[in-house]
């Protein structure tokens, strides 16, 4: 199990070290790269804006409950937007994106093999990392961020409202304290795990897929391989950039 677990590690690299040589030398194709864009980044809007608005409302809930206790209900609003910038906007996108995406591409690349479209491409003399894997590291890697950035707004929106109507907030208190106790490098850091996030998203679900072997069978075993694979790398990566950035 040691040994398969190396293999598999080994594999994974150099296929990574590939695909991005393949993502900077040209040709690139812009129209491909647009269209996994629109499909990871316009089509995962609901689903993480619905996550995103949910987690800040409960946080504000579940943060005044506690803060109450000690008299400290001042601080929700602190708690909330820290939260959602740092590590929940980022971790649940991420996690969303990787039961959307992560699955859908691992079982297109995985038909694709089963079905041997990617060696019908080799045979046209058209490289599969630069058709199939490329364009969707670029468009993981660059649309991630944005993502993440909405589900911030969204769930800082969604603590405000509940802060605001339903716990007896001042409005304008509420968003004050919001944005003093801000800072640049929260933000920041969240979009950079963004980043790391789509890239291992999109690296997984291609790796899956494009070694699936044995029919439907093999690209079921290749999607579920891709999902909880990314899962556990986007939390353990989340853990290992925290601390690079917050640890004091």
């Amino acid at each position: 199990m040691f040994l398969d677990f190396l293999q598999y590690c080994g594999r994974l690299a150099i296929f990574a070290g590939v695909a991005v040589y393949h993502c900077l030398r040209p040709p690139i194709y812009f129209r491909l790269i647009g269209t996994q864009m629109l499909e990871i980044g316009y089509f995962s809007l609901p689903v993480v804006g619905l996550t995103a608005i949910f987690t800040g409302m409960v946080l504000a809930l579940q943060s005044h409950t506690g803060f109450a206790r000690f008299s400290a209900e001042g601080a929700v609003a602190t708690v909330v937007v820290i939260s959602m910038t740092r590590e929940l906007g980022p971790v649940l996108a991420g996690l969303m994106v990787a039961g959307r995406i992560g699955a859908a591409m691992a079982a297109e690349i995985g038909t694709m093999r089963v079905t041997e479209q990617i060696d019908a491409l080799t045979t046209l003399s058209t490289n599969p990392f630069k058709y199939l894997v490329a364009p969707r590291l670029i468009a993981g890697l660059a649309m991630l961020p944005f993502l993440v950035l909405v589900a911030d707004i969204i769930g800082v929106f969604g603590g405000f409202l509940v802060g605001a109507y339903q716990l007896g907030y001042n409005p304008a208190t509420y968003i004050h304290s919001s944005w003093d106790y801000l800072k640049p490098m929260d933000v920041v850091s969240g979009l950079v795990k963004a980043a790391v996030f789509g890239f291992l998203i999109s690296l997984l679900g291609c790796f899956n897929g494009y070694h699936s072997r044995g029919g439907a069978q093999g690209v079921g075993q290749a999607t579920t391989n891709a999902v909880v694979s990314a899962s556990i790398l986007i939390l353990t990566t989340n853990y290992i950039l925290t601390a690079l950035f917050f640890n004091k």
